[in-house]
């Protein structure tokens, strides 16, 4: 585990960490029995027949076994164990095996970028389907309430993007509790109905789902991808393997969740079996008439947390992915002191909330919905699987017999969900398709053109170490000036080319000049002990370079700060007399240096609209110049 989320466990007991887990991991997953196991009976029954009993006890199976090896076995107890110094996720899992698989690096680059695109799509997904299947539960008060169902989902979803902004530290603590008394009800539900038919237990018998597959055709394909649904989720048990640990999680889920979760969809299936005719909606139908309205404001509040779990998740998926240079700087706002992880950005909150509502303006039911969410799960999951398959023989020393003898059938499994997700590409799939394209294509773009500008300035650029052997004969009758100078650098090898510019127009040089470069390491997490490097290169000048992990908290000012106080630096970062130097590049579109022109333009547009160094670098304002040149990509 991380120092971060070490820290955090150390103060707090397994069983509250466990409370936390279920409140925020598994709220995408404990939502699922509020749709999938409609859709997939709505995928093999035509409309006005009823659903035969073998396909009941077929879909059931195929449910329980996907959670079984998908979940349990995949995540919880195979995955769960490959971590990057405590921290878990696509993009994690990607800097792993980069670091471990030095070959091919690129291909695990575009996997985890395609992986973190599925991962938005997700994101914009969850908050639609969630929040309007619940709403959709009033249809089973009164039908009253049908002309209500897509404003009273539009207002939901609304006041929950505008919360972003105040943070979520206060009502997180609710979270907990809340899916506590939600999976209790998943459970206490499914129990009142299990004795309608005690034949539903074949359904633990994977014979009922194989042979339900062997009859069916393609007709099993499209119920395979109805299937898919109660599975949606398993990758945020991954993805928050850092904030509560590895065995909070596994005992939440092996303990509670999963016999939660398997009880509820036992007791739709042993009601089905009795009452077919109430296949349309048979989460809803499980609860007496009277409390069918308490269930429509439980589930709404379950919906909302799961999307609020996921949308704190796009948040710091999005941090990473601008910490590894994969995206543009990004204004990111601290909406809790205690926290680092509670962030706000606003940028990727407005594309979420737009998408969602769109979503919901759309397609109008959770129904149609369903057809847009499992391609981009099944393909983060499958993106997950590959990576881990390197990183186990690499990082791991497994035999590849050996990882491809407990990879392969994961991999094979996540291929046929994918598959069979894609035969519902033209009815709605091609939503997670299209915008997953249009994230990989900006994110690529900024790779690629961040490379060309890096690549053609670093030959550009003076090198530094000639720089410091005739600085002072090339520039003889520079002014010296009291105070200190900061000069951010991009590459510690080479001359900012503020410094050099600075010495050209405005021929001054201070007394003391730092030249200071920060680097994103591919850990999670960077100790305060290999934060920072200090080279004395002359009486003139010293060199300081930082590093920050990907999820750290990239804050130059304070660890500039905390570097003084650690000893004998108490005068080279003083404040109050130092000025800042960062060099802004003014980008012009160029089809000469490796992009298409129309490539370029995009580059452009995204450097434009990045965020100011000085706020993502947390720089004191008042003590920054800017100096700027031309730059063509």
């Amino acid at each position: 585990m991380s120092a971060h989320a070490s820290s955090a466990a150390s103060t707090t007991t397994p069983y509250k960490l466990a409370i936390g887990a279920i409140g925020v991991v598994f709220g995408d997953i404990g939502t699922s029995p509020l749709y999938a196991f409609r859709e997939a009976l709505h995928a093999v029954t035509e409309p006005g027949q009823m659903v035969a009993r073998e396909s009941v006890l077929g879909i059931l199976s195929l449910i329980l076994w996907s959670m079984f090896l998908i979940v349990t076995c995949k995540y919880v107890l195979l995955l769960m164990r490959i971590d990057n110094k405590g921290e878990g996720g696509t993009l994690a899992l990607m800097a792993l095996a980069r670091r471990v698989f030095y070959r091919n690096t690129i291909a695990f680059l575009y996997l985890g970028i395609f992986g973190a695109a599925l991962f938005f799509a997700d994101s914009m997904i969850t908050p639609a389907i969630s929040v309007l299947s619940a709403v959709e539960g009033l249809k089973t008060v009164t039908p009253a309430f049908d002309n209500f169902i897509i404003p009273i989902t539009i207002g939901i979803l609304l006041g929950l993007f505008s919360f972003q902004s105040r943070g979520t530290a206060t009502v997180s603590r609710i979270f907990g509790p809340a899916m506590l008394v939600w999976f209790s009800t998943l459970a206490i539900l499914g129990l009142m109905h299990i004795n309608d038919d005690l034949q539903i237990f074949y359904a633990f018998s994977p014979f009922y789902g194989l042979k339900f597959l062997a009859e069916n055709g393609m007709v099993s394909m499209l119920t395979l991808g109805a299937v898919f649904l109660a599975v949606t989720g398993a990758e945020a048990l991954y993805a928050d393997l850092g904030h509560f640990g590895r065995t909070p999680i596994q005992g939440a889920w092996l303990w509670f969740v999963f016999p939660a979760l398997t009880l509820n969809y036992l007791g739709q299936g042993a009601m089905i079996l009795a009452h077919p005719e109430l296949a349309g909606n048979p989460f809803f139908s499980l609860a007496p008439e009277e409390f069918k309205l308490p269930l429509v404001l439980l589930s709404t509040c379950a919906t909302v947390i799961a999307s609020q779990a996921v949308i704190t998740g796009a948040f710091s998926i999005a941090r990473q992915a601008v910490n590894l240079g994969l995206m543009p700087r990004m204004r990111i706002a601290h909406t809790s002191a205690e926290t680092s992880g509670q962030i706000y950005m606003p940028q990727i909150n407005y594309m979420l909330m737009i998408g969602a509502i769109l979503l919901v303006l759309t397609f109008q039911s959770s129904s149609a919905l369903a057809a847009t969410y499992g391609i981009s799960v099944s393909g983060a999951l499958l993106v997950d699987a590959i990576m881990a398959f390197f990183v186990l023989w690499q990082l791991m020393d497994w035999k590849w017999w050996k990882t491809a003898l407990i990879m392969g059938p994961f991999i094979l499994i996540d291929l046929s969900f994918v598959g069979t997700n894609m035969l519902k590409f033209f009815t709605g799939g091609w939503v997670p398709v299209a915008f997953a394209f249009i994230v990989v294509t900006l994110m690529v773009t900024w790779v690629r053109g961040s490379f060309i500008i890096e690549r053609r300035s670093s030959k550009r650029d003076p090198r530094l170490q000639k720089f410091l052997a005739d600085y002072s004969t090339r520039w003889p009758d520079v002014k010296r000036v009291a105070g200190s100078a900061l000069f951010m650098a991009s590459n510690p090898e080479t001359v900012p080319p503020s410094l050099i510019q600075n010495l050209n127009h405005n021929h001054v040089m201070h007394e003391r000049n730092i030249i200071l470069s920060v680097q994103i390491s591919s850990e999670p997490f960077v100790t305060a002990e290999q934060q920072a490097e200090i080279h004395v290169l002359n009486d003139d000048f010293t060199q300081v370079i930082l590093r920050f992990g990907f999820k750290d908290d990239i804050n130059v000012r304070q660890a500039l700060i905390t570097l003084s106080q650690s000893g004998n630096n108490d005068t080279l970062f003083d404040w109050r007399h130092m000025s800042i130097f960062v060099s802004r590049r003014s980008l012009r579109p160029s089809d000469r240096y490796g992009l298409p022109l129309w490539l370029d333009s995009i580059y452009v547009l995204m450097h434009r609209n990045a965020n100011d160094p000085t706020d993502y670098y947390r720089l004191p304002v008042g003590r920054v110049i800017e100096i700027g040149r031309q730059v063509y990509i």
